[in-house]
Protein backbone atom coordinates (compact mmCIF):
# COMPACT_ATOMS: atom_id res chain seq x y z
CA UNK A 1 0.00 0.00 0.00
CA UNK A 2 1.19 3.35 -0.72
CA UNK A 3 -0.42 7.04 0.65
CA UNK A 4 0.76 10.10 -0.95
CA UNK A 5 0.20 13.59 0.18
CA UNK A 6 0.45 16.29 -2.26
CA UNK A 7 0.06 19.78 -1.87
CA UNK A 8 -2.40 22.35 -3.07
CA UNK A 9 -0.98 26.03 -4.63
CA UNK A 10 -2.00 29.52 -4.85
CA UNK A 11 -0.86 31.61 -7.86
CA UNK A 12 -0.28 35.05 -7.44
CA UNK A 13 0.90 36.53 -10.73
CA UNK A 14 1.26 35.21 -14.35
CA UNK A 15 -1.59 33.05 -14.61
CA UNK A 16 -2.99 32.43 -17.92
CA UNK A 17 0.84 32.67 -19.36
CA UNK A 18 1.43 29.05 -18.18
CA UNK A 19 -1.36 27.77 -21.18
CA UNK A 20 0.82 26.37 -24.13
CA UNK A 21 -0.70 27.70 -26.63
CA UNK A 22 0.62 31.00 -25.30
CA UNK A 23 4.09 30.14 -23.90
CA UNK A 24 5.26 28.21 -26.73
CA UNK A 25 5.21 30.81 -28.60
CA UNK A 26 5.41 33.79 -26.21
CA UNK A 27 7.40 32.39 -23.08
CA UNK A 28 6.03 33.14 -19.96
CA UNK A 29 6.41 33.03 -16.49
CA UNK A 30 4.30 32.83 -12.35
CA UNK A 31 5.01 33.44 -9.27
CA UNK A 32 3.47 30.84 -6.64
CA UNK A 33 3.12 28.65 -3.55
CA UNK A 34 1.91 25.92 -2.26
CA UNK A 35 0.53 25.34 0.91
CA UNK A 36 -0.39 23.10 3.52
CA UNK A 37 -3.77 21.70 2.36
CA UNK A 38 -3.25 18.80 0.51
CA UNK A 39 -4.65 15.83 -1.34
CA UNK A 40 -4.28 12.29 -0.02
CA UNK A 41 -3.96 9.18 -2.47
CA UNK A 42 -4.53 5.83 -1.36
CA UNK A 43 -2.98 3.13 -3.80
CA UNK A 44 -3.07 -0.57 -3.21
CA UNK A 45 -3.47 -3.73 -5.23
CA UNK A 46 -6.79 -4.99 -5.21
CA UNK A 47 -7.38 -8.71 -4.09
CA UNK A 48 -8.01 -11.04 -6.54
CA UNK A 49 -11.75 -12.13 -4.61
CA UNK A 50 -14.40 -9.78 -6.24
CA UNK A 51 -16.12 -9.79 -9.51
CA UNK A 52 -14.42 -6.10 -10.49
CA UNK A 53 -10.89 -5.58 -10.88
CA UNK A 54 -10.71 -1.51 -9.86
CA UNK A 55 -12.45 0.01 -6.89
CA UNK A 56 -12.34 3.92 -7.06
CA UNK A 57 -13.46 5.93 -4.49
CA UNK A 58 -13.61 9.67 -4.45
CA UNK A 59 -16.66 11.86 -4.11
CA UNK A 60 -18.13 8.77 -6.01
CA UNK A 61 -17.52 5.13 -5.82
CA UNK A 62 -16.47 3.09 -8.89
CA UNK A 63 -16.22 -0.45 -9.49
CA UNK A 64 -15.05 -1.78 -12.58
CA UNK A 65 -13.02 -4.92 -14.50
CA UNK A 66 -11.72 -2.46 -17.22
CA UNK A 67 -9.63 0.44 -17.11
CA UNK A 68 -11.26 2.19 -20.36
CA UNK A 69 -14.96 1.66 -18.16
CA UNK A 70 -13.88 3.99 -15.12
CA UNK A 71 -15.38 7.24 -15.33
CA UNK A 72 -13.06 9.64 -13.42
CA UNK A 73 -10.95 10.78 -16.35
CA UNK A 74 -7.33 11.44 -14.17
CA UNK A 75 -7.71 7.74 -12.31
CA UNK A 76 -8.67 5.98 -16.03
CA UNK A 77 -5.51 8.06 -18.03
CA UNK A 78 -2.81 7.41 -15.02
CA UNK A 79 -3.46 3.62 -15.35
CA UNK A 80 -3.03 3.83 -18.97
CA UNK A 81 -0.38 5.87 -18.45
CA UNK A 82 1.32 3.48 -15.87
CA UNK A 83 0.64 0.50 -17.95
CA UNK A 84 -1.11 -1.13 -15.05
CA UNK A 85 -2.29 -4.97 -15.51
CA UNK A 86 -3.24 -5.53 -12.19
CA UNK A 87 -6.28 -4.93 -10.21
CA UNK A 88 -5.92 -1.46 -8.34
CA UNK A 89 -7.88 0.20 -5.77
CA UNK A 90 -7.54 3.96 -5.45
CA UNK A 91 -8.74 5.88 -2.71
CA UNK A 92 -8.88 9.92 -3.06
CA UNK A 93 -9.73 12.50 0.16
CA UNK A 94 -8.58 15.92 0.44
CA UNK A 95 -8.38 19.23 2.46
CA UNK A 96 -10.58 21.10 0.19
CA UNK A 97 -13.09 20.84 -2.06
CA UNK A 98 -12.48 20.45 -5.43
CA UNK A 99 -12.89 22.76 -8.18
CA UNK A 100 -12.13 25.51 -5.89
CA UNK A 101 -8.91 27.26 -7.92
CA UNK A 102 -6.26 25.72 -5.81
CA UNK A 103 -5.17 23.22 -8.26
CA UNK A 104 -7.03 20.32 -6.61
CA UNK A 105 -7.33 18.63 -9.92
CA UNK A 106 -3.26 18.83 -10.76
CA UNK A 107 -2.45 17.64 -7.48
CA UNK A 108 -4.64 14.87 -7.84
CA UNK A 109 -3.18 13.58 -11.18
CA UNK A 110 0.54 14.23 -9.67
CA UNK A 111 -0.45 12.84 -6.40
CA UNK A 112 -2.05 9.02 -8.24
CA UNK A 113 1.16 8.93 -10.51
CA UNK A 114 3.89 9.16 -7.46
CA UNK A 115 1.64 6.22 -6.07
CA UNK A 116 1.46 4.46 -8.75
CA UNK A 117 5.15 4.82 -9.50
CA UNK A 118 5.50 3.57 -5.87
CA UNK A 119 3.51 0.57 -6.04
CA UNK A 120 5.22 -0.78 -9.15
CA UNK A 121 8.54 -0.15 -7.29
CA UNK A 122 10.00 2.62 -9.56
CA UNK A 123 11.23 6.23 -7.99
CA UNK A 124 10.80 9.05 -10.32
CA UNK A 125 12.15 12.41 -10.33
CA UNK A 126 9.84 15.83 -9.66
CA UNK A 127 10.88 16.88 -13.06
CA UNK A 128 9.45 13.50 -14.97
CA UNK A 129 6.32 13.41 -12.22
CA UNK A 130 5.79 17.24 -13.59
CA UNK A 131 6.09 15.79 -17.29
CA UNK A 132 3.97 12.90 -17.11
CA UNK A 133 0.75 14.88 -14.99
CA UNK A 134 1.29 16.89 -17.94
CA UNK A 135 0.97 14.21 -20.65
CA UNK A 136 -2.48 12.62 -18.86
CA UNK A 137 -3.96 16.24 -18.56
CA UNK A 138 -3.10 18.08 -21.57
CA UNK A 139 -2.93 14.84 -24.13
CA UNK A 140 -4.70 12.25 -22.59
CA UNK A 141 -7.56 13.50 -20.91
CA UNK A 142 -7.14 16.85 -22.94
CA UNK A 143 -8.45 19.43 -20.47
CA UNK A 144 -7.65 23.01 -20.95
CA UNK A 145 -5.45 23.37 -18.09
CA UNK A 146 -1.82 25.39 -17.67
CA UNK A 147 1.16 23.61 -16.91
CA UNK A 148 1.59 25.76 -13.40
CA UNK A 149 -0.60 23.57 -11.47
CA UNK A 150 1.28 20.13 -11.85
CA UNK A 151 4.56 22.21 -11.40
CA UNK A 152 3.68 23.67 -7.96
CA UNK A 153 2.26 20.19 -7.00
CA UNK A 154 5.43 18.20 -8.16
CA UNK A 155 7.87 20.34 -6.58
CA UNK A 156 6.25 22.35 -3.85
CA UNK A 157 7.51 25.93 -2.32
CA UNK A 158 7.46 29.38 -3.14
CA UNK A 159 8.89 29.55 -6.77
CA UNK A 160 9.13 31.63 -9.80
CA UNK A 161 8.28 29.24 -12.85
CA UNK A 162 9.37 30.18 -16.15
CA UNK A 163 7.51 28.50 -19.35
CA UNK A 164 10.07 28.86 -21.96
CA UNK A 165 9.12 29.90 -25.74
CA UNK A 166 9.58 27.50 -28.22
CA UNK A 167 11.27 24.13 -26.10
CA UNK A 168 8.46 24.16 -24.12
CA UNK A 169 11.06 23.62 -21.00
CA UNK A 170 9.82 24.62 -17.81
CA UNK A 171 12.15 26.09 -14.96
CA UNK A 172 11.63 26.04 -11.29
CA UNK A 173 13.67 29.10 -9.50
CA UNK A 174 13.15 28.94 -5.67
CA UNK A 175 12.13 32.44 -4.54
CA UNK A 176 14.90 33.30 -1.49
CA UNK A 177 13.20 34.75 1.14
CA UNK A 178 14.43 34.67 5.16
CA UNK A 179 11.64 32.76 7.40
CA UNK A 180 11.37 35.97 8.74
CA UNK A 181 10.38 37.80 5.76
CA UNK A 182 8.62 34.73 4.24
CA UNK A 183 6.64 34.57 7.60
CA UNK A 184 5.39 38.40 7.58
CA UNK A 185 4.01 37.28 3.89
CA UNK A 186 1.90 34.35 4.95
CA UNK A 187 0.99 37.08 7.98
CA UNK A 188 -0.49 39.36 6.00
CA UNK A 189 -2.15 36.74 3.08
CA UNK A 190 -5.50 35.52 4.20
CA UNK A 191 -7.68 33.19 2.12
CA UNK A 192 -11.66 32.78 1.77
CA UNK A 193 -13.50 30.28 0.33
CA UNK A 194 -16.84 31.71 -0.99
CA UNK A 195 -18.53 28.42 -1.49
CA UNK A 196 -18.86 28.25 -5.22
CA UNK A 197 -17.27 25.46 -7.04
CA UNK A 198 -16.81 25.23 -10.72
CA UNK A 199 -15.15 23.74 -13.70
CA UNK A 200 -11.93 25.58 -14.29
CA UNK A 201 -11.41 23.57 -17.42
CA UNK A 202 -14.71 25.58 -18.82
CA UNK A 203 -13.82 28.29 -17.73
CA UNK A 204 -10.45 28.48 -19.20
CA UNK A 205 -11.70 26.86 -22.57
CA UNK A 206 -12.77 30.75 -22.87
CA UNK A 207 -9.53 32.01 -22.07
CA UNK A 208 -7.58 29.70 -24.46
CA UNK A 209 -9.75 30.85 -27.62
CA UNK A 210 -8.62 34.44 -26.62
CA UNK A 211 -5.00 33.81 -26.16
CA UNK A 212 -3.68 35.92 -28.76
CA UNK A 213 -6.65 38.45 -28.63
CA UNK A 214 -5.19 38.78 -25.25
CA UNK A 215 -1.50 38.88 -25.49
CA UNK A 216 -0.85 42.09 -24.76
CA UNK A 217 -2.88 41.75 -20.58
CA UNK A 218 -1.25 38.39 -20.45
CA UNK A 219 2.47 40.31 -21.49
CA UNK A 220 1.49 42.49 -18.65
CA UNK A 221 0.58 39.67 -16.21
CA UNK A 222 3.39 38.31 -16.58
CA UNK A 223 5.41 41.28 -16.19
CA UNK A 224 4.06 41.41 -12.24
CA UNK A 225 5.96 38.24 -11.56
CA UNK A 226 9.65 40.32 -11.92
CA UNK A 227 7.77 43.62 -9.71
CA UNK A 228 6.49 41.23 -7.29
CA UNK A 229 9.69 39.41 -6.77
CA UNK A 230 11.96 43.40 -6.13
CA UNK A 231 8.95 44.17 -3.63
CA UNK A 232 9.42 40.93 -2.05
CA UNK A 233 13.55 40.93 -2.08
CA UNK A 234 13.13 44.86 -1.18
CA UNK A 235 12.91 46.74 1.84
CA UNK A 236 10.34 45.04 4.92
CA UNK A 237 8.86 48.81 4.98
CA UNK A 238 7.99 48.17 1.14
CA UNK A 239 5.71 44.69 1.34
CA UNK A 240 2.87 46.16 1.16
CA UNK A 241 3.10 46.72 -2.06
CA UNK A 242 2.93 43.32 -2.70
CA UNK A 243 -1.03 43.68 -1.83
CA UNK A 244 -1.80 46.95 -4.28
CA UNK A 245 0.46 44.93 -6.70
CA UNK A 246 -2.14 42.04 -6.58
CA UNK A 247 -5.02 44.42 -6.73
CA UNK A 248 -3.52 45.55 -10.32
CA UNK A 249 -3.24 42.86 -11.64
CA UNK A 250 -6.26 41.12 -10.74
CA UNK A 251 -7.89 43.87 -12.60
CA UNK A 252 -5.97 43.08 -15.63
CA UNK A 253 -7.07 39.18 -15.00
CA UNK A 254 -10.85 39.67 -14.55
CA UNK A 255 -10.78 41.79 -18.01
CA UNK A 256 -9.13 38.16 -20.24
CA UNK A 257 -12.61 36.51 -20.15
CA UNK A 258 -16.50 37.09 -18.92
CA UNK A 259 -15.93 34.32 -16.85
CA UNK A 260 -13.25 35.19 -14.33
CA UNK A 261 -15.58 37.05 -12.10
CA UNK A 262 -19.26 37.88 -11.58
CA UNK A 263 -21.16 40.10 -9.62
CA UNK A 264 -21.11 38.28 -6.31
CA UNK A 265 -17.46 37.60 -6.55
CA UNK A 266 -17.14 41.78 -7.57
CA UNK A 267 -19.39 42.31 -4.78
CA UNK A 268 -17.18 40.49 -1.84
CA UNK A 269 -13.87 42.00 -3.41
CA UNK A 270 -15.04 45.17 -3.06
CA UNK A 271 -16.31 44.50 0.54
CA UNK A 272 -12.80 43.30 1.36
CA UNK A 273 -11.05 46.59 0.01
CA UNK A 274 -13.50 48.53 2.25
CA UNK A 275 -12.27 46.00 5.26
CA UNK A 276 -8.74 46.86 4.76
CA UNK A 277 -7.15 44.47 2.07
CA UNK A 278 -4.51 46.53 -0.27
CA UNK A 279 -5.47 43.82 -3.01
CA UNK A 280 -6.51 40.73 -3.73
CA UNK A 281 -7.76 37.88 -6.29
CA UNK A 282 -9.73 34.90 -7.04
CA UNK A 283 -7.54 31.91 -7.31
CA UNK A 284 -7.26 29.81 -10.68
CA UNK A 285 -8.85 30.23 -13.78
CA UNK A 286 -11.94 32.41 -11.60
CA UNK A 287 -15.55 32.15 -11.14
CA UNK A 288 -15.75 30.79 -7.71
CA UNK A 289 -13.85 28.98 -4.99
CA UNK A 290 -10.80 30.88 -3.15
CA UNK A 291 -10.28 34.20 -2.84
CA UNK A 292 -7.02 35.70 -1.60
CA UNK A 293 -6.65 38.52 -0.03
CA UNK A 294 -3.56 41.08 1.01
CA UNK A 295 -4.22 42.78 4.35
CA UNK A 296 -1.94 44.70 6.72
CA UNK A 297 -2.02 42.83 10.34
CA UNK A 298 -2.75 46.55 11.54
CA UNK A 299 -6.26 46.06 9.64
CA UNK A 300 -7.11 42.13 10.34
CA UNK A 301 -9.51 42.40 13.06
CA UNK A 302 -11.67 44.63 11.15
CA UNK A 303 -11.12 42.69 7.81
CA UNK A 304 -12.21 39.42 9.54
CA UNK A 305 -15.10 40.90 11.64
CA UNK A 306 -16.59 42.84 8.44
CA UNK A 307 -16.05 39.61 6.06
CA UNK A 308 -17.41 36.81 8.97
CA UNK A 309 -20.14 35.38 6.57
CA UNK A 310 -17.16 34.08 4.43
CA UNK A 311 -15.39 31.16 5.69
CA UNK A 312 -11.77 31.81 6.07
CA UNK A 313 -9.32 29.26 5.86
CA UNK A 314 -5.80 29.37 7.88
CA UNK A 315 -2.69 28.31 6.17
CA UNK A 316 0.99 28.83 6.07
CA UNK A 317 3.37 27.90 2.82
CA UNK A 318 4.15 24.25 1.85
CA UNK A 319 7.99 23.79 0.48
CA UNK A 320 8.06 19.83 -0.13
CA UNK A 321 5.73 19.35 -2.81
CA UNK A 322 4.12 15.55 -3.50
CA UNK A 323 5.82 13.21 -1.34
CA UNK A 324 4.89 9.76 -0.04
CA UNK A 325 4.54 9.39 3.45
CA UNK A 326 3.87 5.61 3.68
CA UNK A 327 4.92 2.36 1.80
CA UNK A 328 4.17 -0.89 2.48
CA UNK A 329 5.35 -3.16 -0.54
CA UNK A 330 2.38 -6.18 -0.58
CA UNK A 331 3.66 -9.64 -1.46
Amino acid sequence: MVITRTPFRISFFGGGTDFPGHYLAHGGKVLSTTINKYCFITCRYFPPFFDYRFLIRYTEREETFHIHEIRHPSVRECLNHMGVDRGVEVTHTSDVPAMSGIGSSSSFTVGLLLALNALQGKMITKRQLLYDALHVEQELIGENVGSQDQTAAAFGGLNRIDFVAGSGEIQVLPVPLSQERRDLLQQNLLLYFTGFQRFSSDIAAEQVERIEENRRQLEATSGYVDRALEILNGPVAQLDDFGRLLDEAWQVKRGLTSRVSNAQLDEFYAAAKAAGALGGKVCGAGGGGFMLFYVPLSHQARFKSKLHKLLMVPFRFDMLGSQIIYYAPMS
